[in-house]
């Protein structure tokens, strides 16, 4: 595997950054649904590192989007400083936090499944590769919009800071729409990137 990773930077900044979100978060409710999936994308990559590893362009962005997870997860999507301070600057009407989780929603997982796709050759040609990589993260969206409804259904007060739709009506769909677009936008960033990680391995 390519020494460009390292994977004692990589456990120490998650931990640091989980143990600082756990540190009196806005809603403890919201922060366990927010950060679980971060928990188990850790111990994927533990699992992973040993069995079977990864490029590292994916450790890196599997960490961007388990801080981001964990950010969330401590302020609540709608509550993000750093994204209050654009609302004012940029004018917005809501904080757009969610808006950047949906979008690595849908570009981190893009690398993990191309990575997994390539590498066991599912299928001959990169353009049909493409297309289903596309498909799985936007499927992965929809599910995950199917879990937050589920939420607002089991518990209200949770929902409220869970989901984060801050009375935008077409919330659902423009989350889906930001996971499409980061998707798309990941192979076409990073693919020839990862294509030189993926020979190195």
């Amino acid at each position: 595997m390519s020494q460009r990773f390292a994977p004692a930077v990589w456990v120490v900044v998650f931990l640091a950054v989980f143990v600082w979100s756990a540190i009196e978060p806005t809603d403890r409710a919201t922060w366990v649904l927010e950060v679980l999936p971060a928990a188990v994308g850790f111990a994927a990559v533990v699992w992973c590192f040993f069995r079977y590893p990864l490029t590292p362009l994916v450790y890196v962005l599997i960490l961007v989007h388990a801080i981001i997870l964990m950010v969330g997860g401590h302020y609540t999507y709608a509550e993000v400083p750093l994204f209050d301070w654009f609302r004012e600057w940029f004018d917005w009407e809501r904080n757009n936090y969610d808006k950047l989780g949906h979008l690595a929603q849908g570009f981190i997982p893009a690398m993990v499944a191309r990575e997994v796709v390539i590498r066991f050759e599912v299928f001959s040609s990169r353009r049909w590769a493409a297309f289903f990589i596309v498909c799985f993260c936007l499927a992965v969206s929809a599910f995950y919009e199917l879990i937050e409804w589920w939420v607002a259904l089991l518990s209200d007060e949770a929902a409220e800071a869970f989901l984060g739709t801050q009375g935008y009506v077409w919330d659902t769909q423009s989350d889906m729409a930001w996971a499409l677009s980061g998707a798309i936008l990941a192979l076409i960033l990073l693919g020839r990137f990862h294509d030189r990680q993926l020979e190195e391995l």
